[in-house]
């Protein structure tokens, strides 16, 4: 289970680039553009800095490193840290709605409200299992403490600390948080406390742990065997290496009778690492399903998600579930019984 919540602070910019999917900001030269780092990035991160800190053996750390994210939250308080809201619940300034199954197991809302298309994608951990309304009124949804800036990078000239004549300027676009926040990730094991290169481009950050306390609401939720419905908190990459697939295409998944609640695949993608002497490649570009998505069964599951088979999950190099590929919370929807 996961015991430690690692919290990162951007020490100024962070970059958002993470392998090109044609997109229409590819054309205005936001291209790939990706944030936060998704919970790969931070198993590098373990992996590289273990050969100095002796976090633990690196044949236990390749078997017990499990890692999932990203999150956010604020500064002072990185226990009520924020997750996608699930599909099932949309949110606004001034009005809630939700989906429901109906008797014959079909999606349905409010046919007078039309757009679908909201604000708020993000609530806090502890407004889990409330509803719509509840967490409207409480304030308990947000939308991202980020935002994407572009500025002029100068390259230096290699013997002096003077911009190149020629071409010396280029644009750069970025992402830049604010002050009073951070990221979040959840792991098996702790980083040391310290400044560390985070992300494709390196840049500094600031990586404390913490202690995920049985109190938390997450430690709860995470113990809390999902019934009839659950909700991915980070993406879910199911399949193989060749093809992208909505849920586990495994014997023992209880396909029969489900119900999903989803939106458009989202690009994923991260590099596999070292391998002898050649240089880390990028693992196979694939499409997942997005954060929010909502799964019903037709019985109960009686799992958490730490019980769910590491053959559910897709392997390159190790399987996806150690970079806790499609997390996932349980979840009360109206009509299900």
């Amino acid at each position: 289970m996961f015991k430690y919540l690692i919290v990162v602070s951007p020490l100024g910019f962070l970059y958002g680039s993470s392998g090109a999917f044609l997109s229409p900001e590819n054309l205005i030269g936001r291209s790939g553009s990706k944030f936060p780092p998704d919970a790969a990035t931070l198993a590098g991160l373990f992996f590289s800095e273990n050969k100095r800190h002796e976090i633990a053996p690196h044949e236990t750390l390749k078997h017990e490193l499990f890692v999932s994210g990203p999150f956010w939250a604020k500064q002072d308080d990185p226990d009520t840290f924020y997750v996608p809201i699930p599909r099932h619940r949309l949110i606004e300034d001034d009005k809630d709605d939700e989906w429901k199954l109906n008797a014959q197991r079909q999606w349905q809302r409010d046919p007078a409200k039309q757009d679908i298309e909201i604000p708020y994608r993000w609530q806090s951990i502890d407004a889990w299992q409330r509803n719509a309304s509840k967490i409207r009124n409480n304030q308990e949804m947000s939308k991202v403490p980020w935002e994407y800036v572009s500025f002029l990078h100068p390259q230096m000239k290699s013997d002096e600390r003077h911009v190149l004549d020629q071409d010396g300027l280029f644009l750069e676009n970025a992402v830049q948080m604010d002050e009073d926040h951070c990221l979040v990730y959840l792991s098996t094991y702790p980083l040391p406390d310290g400044w560390y290169r985070f992300g494709g481009e390196g840049h500094m950050v600031e990586i404390s742990s913490q202690e995920i306390k049985p109190d938390s609401p997450i430690y709860e939720l995470l113990n809390t065997k999902i019934q009839k419905a659950c909700a991915l908190i980070v993406p879910g990459i199911w399949g193989s290496k060749h093809l992208s697939h909505r849920y586990p295409k495994h014997s023992e998944f209880p396909r029969a009778g489900m119900k999903m609640l989803t939106d458009k695949p989202i690009p994923y993608r991260y590099r596999i690492g070292q391998r002898s002497t050649q240089r880390g490649r990028l693992g196979r570009g694939r499409y997942a399903v997005p954060p929010g998505t909502v799964y019903v069964f037709k019985k109960p599951l009686e799992k958490t998600w730490w019980d769910f088979p590491e053959e559910w999950f897709p392997r390159e190099g190790l399987p996806l579930k150690h970079f806790g590929c499609g997390l996932c919370l349980p979840v009360e929807i109206d009509g299900v019984a």
